[in-house]
C-alpha cells in the first residue's frame, strides 16, 4: 500500500464546513439581533420604571388634611386634659409665690424688730416715764424699723411720717400706719416689760425692751382659689412678729 494522503471523509469535510458557518451565521444573528435586543432591555427599563413610579405614588403619605382629620380625636382629648389641669395648675403656682412671698415677709419682719429690740435695749431708760411723753429712744427704734423695711425693699405704709403717738399703759407706745397698704401697720414699743428669771433660787423680775410688729399681706391667692372653691376668700391677712431683749442700764 502506498504512503499516499488519504482523502478526507465527505462526513467530515461536510460536519466541518457546517460548524463553521454556523458559528459565522451565529455571529452575523447576533450582531443584527443587538439594536433589538438593546430596544428591548430600554424598552423594560421604562416598564420597570413605570412600575416603580406607581408603586411610589400608591405608597406616597396621605395629605396634611387627612393627617389632621385623623388626629382630630387625640386633639380634642388632650384639649380636655388641659382645660381640667388648667385651673390646677394656675391656683398651684400662684399658691407658691403668694406663700413664698409672706415666708420672705415674715423672716424680713423678724429681723427688723430683733434689731429694734437689740438697739432700744442698749439705749438709757433715763428719758422713759410718765411725764416724757416723747422719749428720743423710743422715737430713734421706731425709724431703726422704718429704716430696715425701706432697706429691704418692703412698703413701711408711711411710718417713718406719722407723728409720735402718746404713751400707752406699760410705759408702751403705739405708732399706726396704712398710707398705701391693703390694711394698717401696727408697731409697739415697750420699755419697761418685766420678764422673770430664775437667779440663785431666787425669781427676779428683769425689765426688757419688747418691740412687736402687725404687718398687713395682700394674698394674691383670692383671686384664684376661688377657681376650685368658690366662696373662699384671702383678701388680706397680718404678719406678726416680736423681739424682746434685756436693757442694759
Amino acid at each position: 500500500m502506498s504512503c499516499q494522503n488519504q482523502p478526507v471523509p465527505i462526513s467530515e469535510a461536510e460536519g466541518f464546513a457546517f460548524g463553521w458557518r454556523g458559528a459565522f451565521s451565529a455571529a452575523i444573528h447576533a450582531l443584527q439581533s443587538g439594536p433589538a435586543l438593546a430596544a428591548e432591555v430600554s424598552s423594560q427599563a421604562r416598564v420597570n420604571k413605570l412600575e416603580t413610579d406607581n408603586s411610589l405614588r400608591t405608597t406616597a403619605p396621605k395629605p396634611v388634611g387627612q393627617h389632621f382629620r385623623l388626629l382630630r380625636g387625640a386633639e380634642a382629648a388632650a384639649l380636655i386634659e388641659f382645660a381640667v389641669a388648667l385651673p390646677l395648675l394656675v391656683v398651684l403656682i400662684v399658691g407658691i409665690f403668694d406663700f413664698g412671698g409672706a415666708f420672705n415677709l415674715k423672716q424680713e419682719l423678724n429681723n427688723a424688730v430683733r434689731e429694734g429690740a437689740r438697739f432700744g435695749a442698749s439705749q438709757p431708760t433715763n428719758d422713759v416715764s410718765v411725764l416724757i411723753l416723747k422719749p428720743p429712744s423710743v422715737n430713734a427704734i421706731r425709724f431703726l424699723v422704718d429704716a430696715y423695711l425701706q432697706t429691704a425693699k418692703i412698703n413701711d405704709c408711711g411710718l417713718s411720717s406719722i407723728p409720735e403717738p402718746p404713751q400707752g399703759g406699760g410705759l408702751a407706745w403705739i405708732y399706726t400706719a396704712s398710707s398705701g397698704c391693703a390694711g394698717t401697720l401696727t408697731l409697739t414699743i415697750s420699755r419697761s416689760v418685766p420678764v422673770p428669771e430664775t437667779i440663785g433660787g431666787a425669781t427676779v423680775n428683769m425689765l426688757c425692751t419688747q418691740v412687736q410688729i402687725s404687718y398687713p399681706y395682700q394674698w394674691h391667692f383670692n383671686s384664684v382659689i376661688q377657681l376650685l372653691v368658690p366662696g373662699a376668700n384671702y383678701t388680706f391677712t397680718n404678719i406678726t412678729s416680736d423681739a424682746t431683749a434685756a436693757n442694759m442700764d
